[in-house]
């Protein structure tokens, strides 16, 4: 497709075709908005990234139309297991019990190159959105109604897009984000580790361990997960000193990997040296400029979270742009939509990075007499029996932003998908946007234009997700946002026409 000039502009501009920015475009343009984005590579990116992904956003999947696609990329995350100085049980990781709440496996490995290709391809399909691989930002010019980027192809051709909006999903160099001054705060984690795929051969794998094994130790913390099929991942702390261009060579790789593996039980497939950080943009917009995925944030890797960050990103931003694209929110409502993007998912990021830092401190402890202690506490807290604990568990909600004032429980979290007599999935069935879901025990406001509505007490559930959640938070009905978060609870049919009020004000302010 061609390429439009700056003087016909795009709706939204995004620069950064890793997941953060496949998943953008493809919601934006699902949306009906005109999409272009660009990346300075042509290929996905090779190199060990992301390894797990979970429910929320295997969600996100079925909603852009790929969820059985990359489900062959995809097996369950065993259990991790956390093993303290002495090689002693001290904690186990596991995931939430069924029927599942989103419809899918809670915690899933995955092989992020076969499942980015596939989102690439599912843009492909979208005629709105156009792709300029091996095309890099050379700078940004934004005004009171666009921004005009300039860009240059790997060819050496330059030429000017001009978008209502720009999104950097550029990654942790962002240039976007350098562009319009937007800086980072340290969170103060920062350590080297090398992340190392291997295809391991049947030998090698019945030498390894049938879970995923968090090493606790002291002299060298390190991490094996489980992956898809054959595919074992390894992140290996390094000491203070060791040479990270060294380590990641084949041989240095391997001397780091003789505790599990010979040369002839696998095969190097991937691997490099990271120093891992937790940063957080201090701002997520200037203007008309937003930043999403690693441009925003980055995280420890503990339990695999940075590229569902980035992901839940994505799916934040893109039903707010297409509201006020759309024209449903005007004025001062549409700029407080807007700037809820950065309220709500800065504040999720860094609750989310505490938990995960406090997990990092867990596994990576280097005093020896600190680590028996935390050895002896964590034993002592369970009573000497390790208990399971849910990964899910971790994740906090949203606290801040577009949410009901209302401040009732279940009021921003994530609501269930719950399976439907006669078959198929909620957003299957009733698809996305505004929704009301009452569980048949409440009449649906005369006044609900809007908002559809699925009463469960027509259709109902055949797993019970939904009665288990409105029972743990007390309430008879909840209205749910495009993303799948809860706007807010109501438990008597006074109190969700006061709820149906206040959303429909909040649009219309």
């Amino acid at each position: 497709m061609a390429v439009q000039d700056a003087a016909t502009p795009y709706d939204a501009a995004i620069v950064g075709y890793g997941p953060a920015g496949a998943v953008l475009a493809a919601l934006l343009g699902q949306a009906g908005l005109r999409v272009f984005v660009c990346d300075r590579l042509r290929e996905v990116y090779a190199i060990p990234r992301a390894i797990s992904l979970d429910h929320e956003i295997m969600r996100l999947f079925q909603q852009i139309g790929i969820a059985d696609a990359v489900a062959p990329f995809t097996e369950a995350f065993t259990p991790s297991e956390y093993f303290g100085v002495d090689g002693q049980l001290i904690r186990r990781m596991t995931m939430v019990d069924p029927p599942f709440p989103q419809g899918y496996t809670p915690s899933l490995v995955f092989t992020q190159p076969e499942v980015e290709r596939v989102l690439r391809e599912r843009v492909a399909q979208l005629p709105q959105v156009t792709v300029a691989l091996g095309t890099e930002m050379q700078s940004l010019v934004q005004d009171a109604d666009g921004v005009t980027l300039a860009l240059r192809r790997d060819d050496g051709a330059t030429q000017q897009v001009r978008a209502r909006w720009l999104i950097g999903c550029d990654g942790g160099s962002s240039a976007v984000r350098a562009a319009v001054g937007i800086e980072l705060e340290d969170l103060d984690f920062d350590e080297p580790w090398l992340v190392v795929d291997v295809r391991v051969n049947p030998r090698g794998l019945a030498r390894l361990p049938q879970t995923s094994v968090q090493y606790c130790e002291p002299e060298r913390p390190c991490t094996l997960v489980i992956g898809p099929g054959n595919h074992r991942r390894w992140e290996i702390s390094l000491k203070p000193g060791e040479d990270a261009a060294q380590a990641a060579t084949p041989q240095g790789t391997w001397q780091l990997l003789s505790r599990w593996l010979s040369p002839d039980e696998g095969t190097l497939w991937r691997q490099a040296s990271y120093r891992f950080h937790a940063l957080v943009a201090q701002r997520w917009r200037v203007g008309r400029v937003f930043v999403a995925g690693d441009a925003a944030h980055m995280q420890p890797p503990f339990l695999g979270q940075g590229m569902c960050q980035g992901l839940r990103d994505a799916a934040n931003l893109a039903w707010k742009l297409g509201a006020v694209q759309r024209g449903d929110v005007t004025g001062a409502a549409a700029e407080a939509l807007l700037d809820s993007y950065g309220a709500e998912r800065q504040r999720h990021v860094r609750e989310l990075t505490t938990k995960l830092k406090a997990i990092g401190a867990v596994i990576g402890e280097r005093d020896l007499a600190k680590a028996r202690e935390r050895d002896a506490r964590l034993l002592a807290e369970c009573g000497g029996v390790v208990k399971d604990t849910p990964r899910q568990d971790v994740l906090p909600r949203l606290e801040t932003g577009w949410l009901s004032a209302r401040d009732r429980s279940g009021r921003g979290t994530l609501f269930p998908q719950p399976r439907l007599e006669g078959g198929g999935l909620m957003d299957h069935r009733f698809g996305g946007g505004w929704r009301l879901v009452l569980d048949g025990s409440l009449a649906a406001p005369a006044d609900g234009a809007g908002l559809a509505v699925i009463d469960l007490g027509r259709t109902p559930e055949t797993q019970g997700v939904v009665a288990a959640w409105m029972r743990h938070h007390g309430g008879h009905a909840a209205l749910l946002r495009p993303d799948h978060y809860v706007y807010g609870v109501a438990a008597h049919t006074a109190e969700l026409q006061g709820l149906v009020n206040e959303w429909r004000a909040a649009l219309a302010a």
